[in-house]
């Protein structure tokens, strides 16, 4: 081979070497030319992918193009999800519904965290037990025991509202994060043993007695005993300015400077003279410092919690620095599925190897048959729900369900994706707003309604502010809110003289219109609207529907604020960056 040959050779090679390599890279920046990580520069830190793995119990659904929507004819049905294609994105999916030993596990933080100071939290995030209560039905037994007894412990929770469901995912969101920190050694470690009540007896202080004047006593000596009496108020006044609580309760305010301890008294039934004293962290403090708050810490230097090792350095400065997102350490947060990702994720339309997938199931399950028709499970029904009028379980000694109302999460076959109960069983909120023609305004991809463009609420001197259980709270103009976006705009707004109170939604809508009059909406109009933006939809069948209900594109709707028996949820998450993901 001679010498032109042998170059020719060698810059194949290199050419070929150069296309195979991806020219973007995280050494130097193919816009500017500048080095990264250069300590004589700016040290531009060039991160490339991160990897979160998937929560734990849920499942990394691939998203992908489907047709969502109805796939059969039914002649009474609303007709308010017709067919039509979209794609979703990728996001993780609980692989099974949220259970009452997960939500006895959040009311459990609740009461602990603030049971003592401000019990009212606690029971707002109760659910519901009166769903079970019928007029014409006995389920007593459901109302006190379904919820707490370990006989349900795996179990869906129901009586949970859109608005508590959503409070849980926040709630979960930073429980995950917590110990995620906690475990890489950002933050110490909770400190729950403060939030236990200091106990102390102390001495009853004595009820004052009135002074008895003896007969023949003259005003003189009236004058002297009155005068005696005042000494003694100001001797027990200035006795008061010394601290006699318990050196623990002065320690633990020294330590916690611009916080008082609470205290309380219970009467000694035992010891007339004694009391019953117990010592509380002040609610303040527990909503500002003990609360972790993913948005909390993420944003503001003011509300941190206890730091531990601080395991990340700023390489440029060589000093810690707080966890980002950007390290892979935190997740992005838990909350409900849109009814798009719901949809996908119950027909799991994974394509085959030969590129195609199955369109048209009616339910999540393969085949258009409610039991299961395979060998190994031939006759079992694949879901939880009413079989005919009355028939909910089946025949005694042939159960066809197995269950007269709930059922486990994990009973019944899985579908595609591996996810459990996508149909029967109960249903299960999502994040839409419900609209009967939304399909009409639809987005193609990652179609939602519902949308409220918020930003963090800040108090007069922009520092931002904290809602009732230490989180940061939002707030929003009116132009951001798009949940009635071309569906209930300023021009679809009848005006009437009908004399109703000026309910906040109203009032707000034309303030933002600058008009003087704020016109009311006449209930007794039939052609008035009864849909509001805090209709939420709900989807997947429960064990008290028909057949029909178990079909994934049916829909309907629940005030955000209510809650049924039939009604609970999971969670999911949106994946960040590469689309592909393992099939299950």
């Amino acid at each position: 081979m001679n010498k032109v040959s042998q170059i020719v050779l060698i810059a194949l090679v290199v050419l070929t070497g150069a296309c195979s390599k991806r020219e973007l890279n995280t050494k130097v920046s193919h816009a500017t030319g500048w080095n990264y990580y250069d300590k004589k520069t700016t040290y531009f830190e060039a991160i490339n992918g991160v990897s979160y793995g998937t929560p734990s119990s849920m499942v990394a659904i691939e998203g992908g193009t489907f047709t969502i929507g109805e796939k059969d004819e039914f002649i009474t049905a609303p007709r308010d999800n017709m067919s039509r294609s979209v794609t979703v994105s990728s996001f993780y999916m609980d692989k099974y519904e949220i259970t009452n030993m997960d939500w006895n596990e959040y009311i459990r933080w609740m009461s602990v965290v603030f049971g003592k100071t401000n019990p009212e939290i606690v029971k707002k995030a109760l659910p519901d037990t009166t769903v079970w209560r019928e007029e014409m039905a006995y389920n007593e037994p459901y109302l006190q025991f379904y919820f707490h007894h370990p006989a349900y412990s795996f179990y869906p929770v129901v009586g949970v509202s859109w608005k508590q469901a959503m409070a849980y995912c926040q709630w979960r969101t930073d429980r995950v994060n917590e110990l995620a920190l906690w475990s890489c050694g950002e933050i110490a470690r909770p400190p729950f043993n403060e939030l236990a009540p200091l106990i102390y007896e102390e001495d009853r202080t004595p009820t004052e007695q009135p002074v008895a004047v003896g007969e023949g006593e003259g005003e003189g000596e009236e004058e002297e005993e009155g005068e005696e009496y005042e000494e003694e108020e100001e001797e027990e006044g200035a006795a008061q300015e010394t601290d006699n609580r318990p050196a623990e309760v002065q320690e633990w305010e020294r330590t916690h400077p611009g916080f008082k301890m609470v205290s309380k008294e219970f009467p000694n039934p035992k010891d007339s003279t004694k009391v019953r004293v117990e010592y509380y962290p002040p609610y303040e403090w527990v909503r500002q410092h003990f609360v972790f708050n993913t948005e909390k810490y993420l944003n503001s230097d003011e509300y941190q919690p206890a730091y531990g090792n601080r395991p990340i350095i700023d390489k440029y400065t060589g000093q810690p620095r707080k966890v980002n997102h950007g390290d892979g350490i935190m997740v992005i947060g838990f909350r409900l599925p849109t009814e798009a990702e719901w949809e996908f994720a119950a027909y799991a339309p994974y394509s085959e190897e030969d590129g195609l997938s199955i369109e048209g199931k009616i339910y999540p399950w393969s085949g258009y048959h409610p039991r299961d028709l395979s060998k190994e499970n031939i006759g079992r029904l694949q879901a939880n729900f009413v079989r005919g009028r009355g028939d909910m379980m089946g025949m005694s000694g042939k159960l066809n369900d197995n269950y007269v109302i709930t059922g486990p999460v994990d009973a019944f076959l899985p579908n595609d994706f591996g996810l459990y109960n996508m149909a029967g069983n109960v249903n299960e909120w999502v994040l839409d707003v419900y609209r009967e023609t939304s399909y009409q305004e639809t987005s193609e991809y990652n179609s939602f309604r519902g949308n409220i463009f918020s930003q963090p609420k800040r108090d007069e001197n922009g520092r931002m502010t904290m809602d009732s259980i230490g989180c940061i709270e939002i707030t929003y103009s009116f132009e951001d809110d798009k949940r009635d976006w071309k569906d209930g705009d300023s021009t679809a707004f009848i005006p009437t003289d009908y004399p109703l109170e000026r309910d906040s939604i109203t009032k707000e809508i034309y303030l933002h219109m600058n008009l003087d009059t704020v016109f009311k909406i006449d209930p007794s109009d039939i052609l008035a609207p009864r849909i509001t933006k805090t209709a939420r939809v709900y989807k997947g069948g429960s064990w008290k529907d028909r057949i029909y209900w178990l079909n994934p594109s049916t829909r309907r709707y629940l005030d955000q604020d209510k809650s049924s028996n039939t009604i609970g949820f999971r969670c999911a998450m949106s994946i960040l960056g590469e689309q592909q993901v393992t099939p299950q």
